[in-house]
């Protein structure tokens, strides 16, 4: 059998993993043309590789492929928004109860630390992004199911289109605190139908504020 040799990640991987980054942080805008050509000089690689990241971004929903005219970032309409809140508030209040029914006492402490670490970023919209992020991710990560989690995981990368104006209504930022504090409360009193309930609330008052 002949060797086969592996790399630790492929080239286009971390292409995407470029790409992906400069979307989320809005240097390529929602509905820009991704211009090939020039990313393929700035990076320094052939086109072959950049065209299977912009396959694995539009696999994620990151990018639209349009025949015979390229690639976009991907624009969210109401209904995308709508649909994707709509399964990360059922995955995530599952994830919730199983957490509420059967977190640790330092698996709980993990989520208050970083609830603690939230509350103080408050003045600070993209570092309460990232800290609410861990938060969400470890709570799932203790839920421990691997296929929920990478099915959040996708979800979240299409929200992240749109996560600039889910906290730009005047107030939101403190009304997610007040909405965390009280999922906090129902998982620390293994609460786990107050806990989904609490988290369904969040995830309902996010899309009212990002739509």
């Amino acid at each position: 059998m002949a060797v086969v040799s592996l790399t630790p990640r492929a080239l286009y991987e971390e292409v995407a993993e470029l790409l992906r980054q400069r979307i989320f942080s809005r240097e390529l805008t929602p509905g820009s043309w991704i211009d090939e050509l020039k990313l393929a000089e700035e990076y320094g690689i052939s086109r072959t590789p950049l065209r299977e990241a912009l396959k694995v971004l539009a696999t994620e929903g990151l990018v639209t492929m349009k025949v015979r005219r390229g690639a976009y970032v991907t624009e969210v309409n109401e209904k995308d928004l709508t649909d994707v809140y709509h399964l990360l508030s059922l995955l995530e209040s599952d994830a919730a109860g199983v957490v509420a029914a059967h977190a640790t006492a330092p698996q709980l402490k993990q989520l208050q630390d970083l609830h603690n670490q939230l509350e103080k970023a408050a003045g600070n919209r993209e570092k309460f992004f990232q800290i609410n992020e861990e938060f969400h991710m470890r709570l799932l990560e203790i839920a421990n199911n691997r296929w929920r989690d990478q099915m959040v995981a996708d979800l979240r990368k299409v929200m992240k289109l749109n996560r600039h104006n889910s906290l730009l209504k005047s107030g939101r930022i403190e009304e997610s605190l007040a909405e965390h504090r009280a999922i906090m409360q129902a998982l620390t009193a293994h609460d786990a139908v107050a806990a989904m309930q609490r988290m369904r609330e969040h995830f309902s008052n996010g899309l009212e504020a990002a739509a």
